[in-house]
């Protein structure tokens, strides 16, 4: 179980990744493949070809951090590439629901309001409200 603070953003990788990569693999494919800096202490979140395999990098400012999960039977419910995005922004919380096998994109958020964390691409610090309803 993980427990992520709200000031912690994941950032997933859709499609496969090639997980034979460690540290310094998975740090290069946070910059370029989610154009994301890898030592923001952020989690990013990579799964294989096979479904059947998850690492997640992070820096804890000291040095990375690779946890890995592979499942003995079944696949995670993986989002496939869309339109172009490079990643895919999720909350603490829906990482442990894919971690525990739940297909995020059969599940919807009840609309309320959310204190959004600010954008590490814009380097804007302001605060926004969000509706934050899935469908």
């Amino acid at each position: 179980m993980l427990t992520i603070p709200p000031s912690v953003r994941v950032f997933l990788a859709p499609g496969a990744t090639d997980l034979r990569q460690s540290f310094d693999g998975l740090s290069g494919a946070t910059n370029q493949i989610l154009r994301e800096d890898p030592r923001s202490g952020h989690l990013f979140v990579f799964c294989n070809k096979g479904r059947n395999r998850i690492r997640i990098l992070v820096f804890d400012g000291s040095g990375y951090w690779v946890l890995m999960k592979r499942l003995e039977k079944g696949t995670f419910a993986w989002p496939a590439p869309e339109n172009g995005k490079q990643s895919i922004s999720i909350r603490g919380e829906e990482l442990s629901l894919l971690l525990s096998g739940i297909d995020l994109s059969r599940t919807r958020r009840r609309s309320w309001y959310l204190r959004a964390a600010p954008s590490t691409s814009s380097g804007s610090s302001s605060w926004v409200a969000t509706n934050t309803t899935r469908g």
